[in-house]
């Protein structure tokens, strides 16, 4: 496995550690937001190859979590998830601090799912403060609502393992079957395009000030995800050139930043 992609830490937290990472030039830290839909799991995967970093996505601890255990607590928290409810504040802070030492990772990492809240928000710039880190931008993926509807009507889901397919952009190995555990893959109610738009205007006004705090940090890069998903990635590393970050103390080399293939 790359080292780079080991994730030990970030899927069960201390005191599991991960393989240590390769020097990939610079350490990208970056922030992706937009609403559910937007393809940002697709971006991050796309942007680890081509900045060679680590992708934290809150989702994949859930999933990794639930394969581990089924007990009442975890059982609630598919539940608030397939409502496309937002976890309790408190509950994602500290699933976020047991992992704190994936922030300060050699390899840099793309941020997935966390935060959608400005409390949460908060913490994370006091979390990167105490580590000496700053993030290099935080990429806002846009799309409109009827486009999102469409994308997430065709979702399914594993009622087992809770990972998650696409009709037309990620399907599983075999034809409504979960790759990971077998089982017969469904829809959920919540992905008729009426519950779409209810969970789109919750989660839209729960994250409008996160996407605000970081505007007014000057940190916010918008992106039209109209297009294939390697165009979309193709524009986001444009509009990070455009910024002309430079590279992170410590580490003067900067990586170059190329599409994938």
């Amino acid at each position: 496995m790359n080292a780079t992609r080991e994730q030990t830490t970030w899927l069960r937290g201390a005191p599991f550690t991960c393989l240590q990472p390769r020097e990939s030039g610079r350490p990208w830290r970056l922030i992706l937001l937009g609403p559910p839909g937007v393809g940002k799991g697709t971006q991050a995967r796309l942007l680890a190859e081509a900045l060679g970093a680590c992708v934290l996505s809150t989702g994949d601890i859930f999933r990794s979590q639930l394969r581990r255990s089924w007990d009442l607590a975890m059982v609630e928290i598919a539940k608030r998830l397939n409502r496309g409810q937002l976890l309790p504040d408190d509950y994602v802070l500290e699933m976020v601090r047991r992992r704190r030492a994936c922030l300060p990772c050699r390899a840099g990492f793309l941020l997935d799912g966390f935060p959608r809240t400005l409390v949460q928000a908060v913490m994370l710039d006091a979390l990167l403060r105490s580590e000496g880190i700053a993030l290099d931008a935080v990429i806002r993926y846009e799309l409109p609502e009827s486009d999102l509807i469409g994308r997430m009507a065709g979702r399914r889901v594993c009622p087992q393992c809770r990972s998650v397919y696409h009709l037309a952009t990620h399907r599983p190995r075999h034809e409504g079957t979960c790759d990971h555990c077998g089982e017969a893959l469904v829809q959920l109610p919540d992905d008729s395009p009426h519950a779409i738009r209810a969970r789109l205007g919750a989660y839209l006004e729960a994250t409008s000030a996160v996407a605000e705090h970081y505007t007014r940090l000057n940190l916010v890069v918008r992106v039209s995800a109209e297009e294939q998903a390697t165009e979309i990635c193709a524009h986001t590393l444009e509009a990070l050139r455009q910024r002309g970050l430079p590279a992170t103390e410590g580490n003067a080399a900067s990586a170059p930043i190329t599409p994938p293939l």
